[in-house]
């Protein structure tokens, strides 16, 4: 059970958002180029970010959900 936490955790601790296999597949099939495990933290803590600005936003129009819209 420890290894799977350590597995949906970035290098700082926090929680991956992002499919590493997906992303990796993705990189490779589009470029041919590996990508490196850091990667996975940086792109999750930029996720984390749009997804705060996009609670923002539904906040400010009165909403309790976040819509497509909300990551304009």
């Amino acid at each position: 059970m420890e290894n799977e936490n350590q597995e949906n955790t970035g290098t700082d601790g926090a929680e991956v958002l992002v499919v590493a296999s997906k992303l990796k597949n993705y990189i490779r099939a589009k470029s041919g180029m590996n990508t490196s495990g850091a990667v996975i933290s940086a792109l999750s803590d930029k996720v984390r970010a749009l997804c705060d600005q996009a609670i923002e936003n539904a906040k400010r129009e009165g909403r309790k959900t976040v819509m497509d819209r909300d990551f304009m």
